[in-house]
Order: structure tokens, then sequence, then C-alpha cells
């Protein structure tokens, strides 16, 4: 039985997502700590202005803050705090 191209090309790709996945596999929970290290800092970028952390970026993501605030209190209780730092902010 020969075979035929659609059958070649599924095994690849098969193949190409257990080689991916056996590659990524030990360095998982490093890459999400790294990727979870980065969302901090830009959060803090976003929401410095409202700490009175001058940022010079504040006119570029003053747009993002409103898809960021449904993160913010997972954002908040990792950097350490209890309540939101925002007096006039309250998400707990």
């Amino acid at each position: 039985m020969p075979l035929d191209r659609h059958t070649i090309a599924d095994w690849l790709r098969k193949a190409t997502y257990v080689a991916e996945e056996v590659y990524s596999a030990p360095y998982r929970s490093a890459i999400a700590r790294a990727k979870r290290d980065e969302d901090d800092l830009f959060m803090l970028m976003v929401f410095s202005e409202m700490m009175g952390v001058p940022n010079p970026a504040s006119y570029y993501t003053l747009e993002l803050q409103p898809l960021l605030l449904e993160r913010f209190h997972d954002w908040h209780k990792r950097m350490g705090m209890e309540h939101s730092p925002l007096d006039h902010f309250k998400c707990c």
C-alpha cells in the first residue's frame, strides 16, 4: 500500500508536535515563569502613573489599561500587596 501525500503530511505534523513537546517539556516552567515576570513588568509600566511612579511611556500605555484591569488583581497579589495599591481603584 503506497503512502499518499496526506498520510505523509499528517505523520510529519504529528512527529513535529511530539518533537516540540519532548524538547520544550523540561523548560516549560522556566518559560512560564519568564513570561509571568515579563507580564509583571509590563503591568507595572502600564499602571505606574496611577501609583505615583513617573512613566515616560504613559501616553502609549493608557489605552491598554482597560484590557489589563481584569488581570490587575492577580498581579498585585503576586507582587505581595494584599489590597489594591491604588486609592481610587478597588478590585478586592
